[in-house]
């Protein structure tokens, strides 16, 4: 297992991971790409611990990832089944588990403020915080790179996952209004929500 989680996580995080999953007797899965979610952990119907994250995310996302679903376990563990996936208990669990990796010896230079900012108050995905996961996507493999919606001129039109199309708006106070060309319907973008130009 530890030779596996070398290929997937910064050489220095593996042994602290690999002790992680075994105290806390961790099933994990490494799986294909997923657009709606890097990870996951799922309580199994004979009481085990199943952890998925996808095998397609850069080192420094995959840590994250995996100590953010091993938070989860522990919190639930703790704190009980009631708590709120994302709520306090699970944040004060996560900070905790993450604060041994938030070094240089881990993470670059680059990443190591944006990190210690956003373990402050993390959220539910580190996807919402634009600025630390912009950051994380100059690891990504050259094929994974898409552009985000912040850096798309004003009314072009772009492409996401799905295939549907928008045509980019106006930022409101965090986001942007974009409509969508078939409905008509409006929707509000993050600015680091990953999509692929269509037309300028």
């Amino acid at each position: 297992m530890n030779e596996v989680l070398l290929k997937y996580l910064p050489e220095q995080a593996a042994k602290p991971c690999f002790e992680l999953i075994k105290a806390h007797g961790v099933h994990l899965k490494i799986v294909n790409h997923r657009v709606t979610r890097h990870g996951d952990y799922r309580k199994m119907p004979n009481g085990g611990h199943q952890i998925t994250v996808n095998a397609s995310l850069n080192k420094y996302r995959f840590l994250i990832t995996l100590v953010h679903e091993i938070a989860h376990l522990v919190a639930f563990e703790q704190f009980g089944r009631r708590i709120k996936p994302h709520g306090v208990e699970w944040k004060r669990t996560f900070q905790q588990l993450m604060l041994p990796f938030i070094r240089p010896e881990v993470f670059p230079s680059q990443l190591l403020p944006l990190i210690a900012n956003h373990f402050k108050n993390p959220k539910a995905s580190s996807s919402t915080d634009a600025r630390l996961s912009i950051a994380l996507q100059a690891f990504d493999p050259e094929e994974r790179q898409k552009s985000y919606v912040f850096e798309l001129p004003m009314g072009s039109t772009f492409r996401l996952y799905n295939g549907k199309l928008f045509k980019k708006g106006k930022k409101r106070v965090k986001r942007y209004e974009c409509i969508e060309l078939t409905t008509g319907r409006l929707y509000l973008f993050q600015p680091n929500a990953e999509v692929e130009l269509v037309k300028e």
